[in-house]
């Protein structure tokens, strides 16, 4: 037996958008209830609806012909009327989500659907990857979809907090499991993302200052790295490179002329291989480079000269293709050179030589260094930062040479560098209206970061003293 619901419209009304009938104001549903226990027709020499083969057996009455949305059968016909309704109103709307495609665990989802489709650079999709199956998948991989509540989230979230220290990592972790769910719900096997739930509240981002170090520090680091390795300071320090980008540097992107470097590459490690990728965001720049660093990098070049690297081209692998570069930086073997292995042993020893970090203990092993997060080869690019800002040089042209996508972000990042906020302005102000004002000049920023008293040309020069 087949049941429907609305009636259908009066032969003089009129109808209206969609299915409602404007006299009734009734609304005719597609799909039907169908009882599988009791047949539709009656017995034509009894009059009564004989029971089908099935009665009595599994649950009674069917949900079935709404387009889009797979039949579903229920023990009472007071449920499968409320599911009818819903499940045929939502459809109409767009909006149903069949709670059954839920019962998916997040682990299984992630393996099948996540993570096979994800995107972005290798770098990215081995982030997401380590996320996932270190923080999110131990903790909540074996619970279907649809039963991530946000009660579940609490939880999680309270858990994450005893495992894992730094803020800015822990919000990772929660963007990640958000992207998860929100593509679930894209999926239709979801219909919202629990991670937008009011009660689930995100750790606040940090504001840690980035902080840099002084000049004199920098310079005792470098100078407590090998002549063979040392450029990679100079350049770091000199022009705000990244450590990759300093491993990646060629000859061929030295503009002598000009006195500028063009930042083309650099060079990546996923689980232990290296390739050549283009710098952070895709994005190739060209920064100034000072006649100090260029005289290092002439020093550098005589001394040890370029050797030709090939790697493949923006993710590792044997069947990608391959790009031959001739390296400033290689190994002794003729290699281009490793971040873990240069971290290991070229920059951790160096840190501990100053005594930035303690030594490393009697019969450690070489990897098993002090923990150094403020620290790393990044510091570098801070410091340079703060000598060109403290120097006077122009946001808008340090972010172009950081290869920061707008000024704005170089002044979150250190704006807490710009000396004496408000004085040039107030100088000036003295200078046009006060009476002993100075032509309306500002007053020059001092140089703040201490210099050594050695005379190495290497030494940073200052934007004002090059102009």
């Amino acid at each position: 037996m087949r049941y429907r619901f609305g009636r259908p419209p009066a032969p003089d009304a009129q109808r209206c958008r969609g299915r409602l009938h404007c006299r009734k104001r009734e609304v005719l549903l597609a799909g039907y209830i169908e009882d599988r226990w009791i047949k539709k027709k009656k017995d034509p020499i009894t009059g009564r609806r004989e029971r089908t083969a099935r009665y009595g057996k599994g649950k009674r009455y069917k949900v079935a012909g709404i387009p889009g949305v797979r039949d579903r059968s229920f023990d009472t016909f007071e449920d499968a009327k409320a599911w009818f309704r819903r499940s045929a109103t939502d459809e109409e709307r767009g909006e149903f989500v069949d709670p059954r495609d839920g019962s998916l665990t997040l682990a299984d989802y992630i393996a099948t659907y996540w993570a096979p489709g994800g995107g972005g650079v290798p770098k990215t999709r081995d982030g997401q990857e380590r996320r996932a199956r270190l923080h999110i998948v131990p903790h909540l991989g074996e619970l279907p979809l649809r039963d991530i509540t946000a009660a579940e989230l609490r939880a999680y979230m309270a858990k994450l907090v005893d495992t894992v220290s730094s803020v800015d990592y822990r919000r990772g972790i929660l963007s990640e499991l958000s992207s998860i769910l929100e593509a679930a719900v894209d999926d239709k096997r979801l219909a919202r993302n629990p991670m937008r739930a009011k009660s689930v509240r995100w750790p606040t981002a940090s504001k840690e200052r980035r902080d840099a170090w002084p000049l004199e520090t920098a310079l005792r680091v470098r100078d407590a790295i090998s002549p063979r390795r040392r450029i990679t300071v100079v350049v770091g320090l000199g022009c705000g490179l990244r450590q990759g980008e300093a491993f990646g540097l060629s000859p061929r992107d030295i503009d002598w002329a000009r006195g500028v470097l063009h930042v083309r590459r650099q060079v990546q490690t996923i689980k232990g291989k290296k390739y050549f990728a283009l710098p952070k965001g895709a994005k190739t720049r060209t920064v100034d480079m000072p006649p100090a660093v260029a005289e290092e990098l002439k020093r550098h070049a005589e001394a040890f000269p370029s050797l030709e690297v090939e790697l493949p081209w923006e993710a590792p692998g044997p069947d990608r293709p391959t790009r031959k570069v001739s390296l400033l930086l290689t190994t002794r073997m003729g290699n281009a050179v490793s971040v873990n292995t240069w971290n290991t042993y070229t920059w951790k020893p160096a840190l501990a030589a100053v005594g930035i970090i303690p030594p490393l203990p009697e019969g450690a092993k070489p990897w098993q260094w002090a923990a150094a997060p403020k620290d790393g080869f990044h510091v570098l690019r801070h410091t340079y930062a703060s000598i060109m800002l403290e120097a006077g040089e122009s946001v808008v042209t340090l972010a172009r040479w950081l290869g920061h996508s707008s000024p704005a972000v170089t002044l979150g990042y250190y704006a807490h560098f710009m000396p004496e906020a408000g004085s040039r302005g107030r100088a000036a102000i003295d200078g046009l209206l006060g009476d002993e004002g100075g032509g309306g000049v500002p007053a020059e920023t001092p140089q703040i970061l201490p210099r050594a008293d050695s005379g190495d040309s290497s030494r940073l020069t200052p934007p004002e003293a090059r102009r």
